[in-house]
């Protein structure tokens, strides 16, 4: 048995796609914590707006130390949740606004174009009319302007909504759109919880097979999610290895086919 395990390895890992780990918050980690995440991520999720609940965007100016650092970059920009969203018509036009902005942004931090801009959706569930036109108006936008474009929203089945994956809806309603996909499914299994395997897992193990990065770990731990998963700290954040413990630096974990998901390295 031990003589078949090996004659096999070499054909399967040849024929494995390579996974590449990377983090992404809210606030900026810091100039000098940088190469110390660069040990372990390969890059970093990278805000053009406000994150959500916050009112500053500290990640703004900072393009240049993140790409010198050796990082690759996820770079998001916050959409809108569907109480803001008054009608379809209303939808389309703020789509189409806060696309110009994005791009705006990306263009302003330095990163090139064809860039893959994740719009970040919060809500999960069937999309409502108003918030697939304001998906698809936000896409086709960014796209006419150069860039490329993707969607960070969830990779769990809504059970107060039929089971809908999100990603899925959205996916099925594209019409023949270009979205590359960033789910979320932090729910063990198939989440390994908060860890740092130098092998991640690949991102279709996500549950959702077209997605190409996957976030299987939150900060805070999602209690009513992730309750099974473990490698949390107490206080139910996830922190990286080689940090302070007192910074309390926690981060959201990702696979990715790609060391540069975004392909925003500077050219």
């Amino acid at each position: 048995m031990a003589i078949l395990a090996l004659s096999l390895t070499p054909g399967l890992l040849l024929a494995q796609t390579p996974s590449y780990l990377g983090f992404d918050r809210n606030d900026y980690p810091g100039d000098a914590n940088l190469q110390a995440l660069h040990r372990t991520f390969s890059y970093a999720g990278y805000w053009l707006n406000n994150p959500p609940a916050e009112r500053t965007n500290t990640w703004a100016g900072h393009r240049a130390a993140v790409d010198s650092a050796g990082f690759g970059f996820l770079v998001l920009f916050n959409g809108r949740v569907d109480a803001e969203l008054k009608s379809v018509a209303h939808a389309k036009k703020m789509g189409a606004s806060d696309a110009q902005a994005a791009v705006a942004a990306a263009r302003g931090e330095g990163f090139p174009a064809h860039t893959i801009i994740f719009l970040d959706q919060e809500q999960g569930g069937r999309m409502l009319p108003e918030q697939k036109a304001y998906i698809y108006a936000w896409v086709d936008a960014v796209t006419a302007d150069g860039f490329r474009v993707g969607i960070y929203c969830s990779g769990i089945p809504a059970k107060d909504d039929g089971n809908v994956v999100t990603a899925e809806d959205i996916h099925q309603s594209a019409a023949g759109r270009h979205i590359v996909y960033w789910a979320i499914n932090d729910a063990c299994p198939p989440a390994p919880g908060c860890t740092f395997p130098v092998h991640p897992p690949t991102s279709t193990q996500s549950g959702v097979g077209f997605a190409e990065v996957w976030q299987f770990a939150q900060s805070p731990q999602r209690k009513d999610v992730a309750a099974r998963c473990s490698g949390y700290s107490r206080d139910g954040d996830c922190f990286p290895p080689g940090i302070p413990a007192a910074q309390k630096l926690h981060v959201d974990v990702n696979t990715a086919n790609s060391a540069d998901p975004s392909h925003g390295r500077a050219r």
